[in-house]
């Protein structure tokens, strides 16, 4: 069995690429309010900035940091894919997600990466944006409604 090591470093920004199960559906975008409330209500519960986030049709990547003396993505993200998956219906599953009452709808893991540095920020903020472009769902990555660079922007222009 797989054994993953996470670093446990308080008060860290995070990048992750959260994916369904399901490669090719739209279940995202279908049920992006679902999606906003299952992140706010966890940001309630358990507070992390949000430092960019972009959602595409069967996966999202945002970068989180999280609280002084906090650690725990890990728990955040399950709230959320908890909160998006009640009342959809279950998805195909195999034995084990059946055995862990899984539905289904999410890979069961998420990737993720620590942020390093100033650089480091910089480049997995521009992944963030031009995402939607490298899979050609749009021309540029303003054109795409469901990504923080519309928040972004306005906050580099100023006032």
């Amino acid at each position: 069995m797989s054994e993953y090591r996470r670093p446990r470093i308080p008060g860290a920004t995070v990048f992750f690429t959260v994916a369904l199960a399901q490669q090719g559906s739209s279940l995202l975008l279908d049920e992006i309010d679902r999606l906003r409330d299952a992140v706010a209500a966890t940001r309630r519960a358990r507070p992390f900035a949000i430092d960019a986030f972009v959602v595409l049709p069967d996966h999202l990547h945002c970068i989180w940091t999280l609280p002084d003396g906090d650690t725990d993505y890990s728990q955040r993200w399950r709230l959320i894919k908890t909160r998006f998956s009640q009342g959809l219906p279950i998805g195909h599953r195999r034995a084990s997600q059946r055995a862990r009452q899984e539905r289904g709808i999410w890979q069961r893991r998420f990737w993720e990466h620590h942020i390093r540095n100033d650089a480091d920020y910089r480049e997995h903020l521009a992944y963030c944006w031009n995402d939607p472009v490298k899979h050609a769902l749009v021309g540029t990555p303003q054109e795409w409604p469901f990504s923080s660079i519309h928040r972004d922007i306005a906050v580099y222009a100023g006032p």
